[in-house]
């Protein structure tokens, strides 16, 4: 493999174009140290999502060493038509199902290690392996003071009671903004960069509206179509927002801490 061109950096890592002997185009991460996690981390989550044959993901041509190269995606302008498609692709991945809340590999979003140990239930996963976690870094950082965290701690004790009607896990991509979903010239979504594990299914959907996803009236019709939701999933969306709220604050500190308050003091007043 030849590299053709750098794309920058992201987290721990830089970014590029390559070409293989074949005359393929390559995308290409590499990362040393812990950032070698991460790679191996999102590799078994592609490889994960595109078990089902659900919803397209870049293919993992090669993931070892602190350094992953995966299928060039050629992109172009969201359509209507490939935003329903994809509404009705994402049901499908989630249908497909986890054999429990978590997954059998380390988990990572951005550079930050996540516990993707399973629990029984999805309110106890959800607390413990991805709300609290991420509220209590961003306190040891110095980016939430106490008064902050005590308020998301009542928020997560509510979570139990409005979480909605039980569901079985399902395969989530984890990480689901409009950044990691890529629409490719060949008029489909494609997933990139997961958190992927079994989860809720109001969990993807909760990030898709979170920073505006194109076209998300669309996908969520087409989605609602495939598999109705449970009765006042949109009012449980800030629950399944406090996670990558909480992160972001870890990241990038003061700038977000409104939203999670305000999505904190939304689960409060459900």
């Amino acid at each position: 493999m030849r590299i053709t061109r750098d794309l920058g950096g992201g987290h721990a890592w830089t970014l590029h174009e390559g070409l293989l002997g074949d005359g393929r185009r390559v995308f290409v991460k590499k990362g040393a140290g812990a950032a070698a996690g991460v790679l191996e981390s999102e590799a078994a989550g592609l490889r994960w999502l595109a078990e089902p044959r659900a919803v397209a993901v870049p293919e993992v041509l090669a993931a070892e060493g602190g350094t992953l190269v995966l299928e060039w995606i050629d992109t172009a302008p969201a359509t209507a038509a490939a935003a329903e498609r994809f509404g009705r692709d994402l049901a499908a991945l989630h249908a497909a199902g986890a054999g429990a809340f978590g997954a059998p590999w380390p988990g990572y979003i951005a550079e930050l290690p996540m516990d993707n140990d399973t629990a029984p239930d999805w309110p106890s996963f959800y607390v413990s392996r991805r709300v609290l976690p991420f509220v209590r870094l961003a306190r040891d950082r110095g980016a939430l003071p106490a008064r902050d965290v005590s308020l998301v701690e009542e928020a997560c004790d509510r979570v139990a009671e409005v979480a909605g009607p039980p569901e079985p896990p399902s395969r989530i991509h984890g990480d689901l903004w409009s950044g990691n979903l890529l629409w490719s010239r060949g008029g489909e979504a494609v997933l990139v960069d997961p958190a992927a594990h079994g989860g809720h299914r109001e969990t993807d959907l909760a990030m898709l509206a979170l920073f505006g996803a194109p076209r998300l009236d669309t996908i969520l019709g087409a989605y609602r179509e495939a598999a109705p939701l449970a009765e006042g999933w949109r009012e449980r969306v800030p629950l399944h927002q406090l996670h990558p709220l909480a992160v972001h604050v870890c990241l990038f500190g003061e700038a977000y801490r409104g939203s999670l308050l305000t999505a904190a003091g939304d689960v409060l007043a459900m």
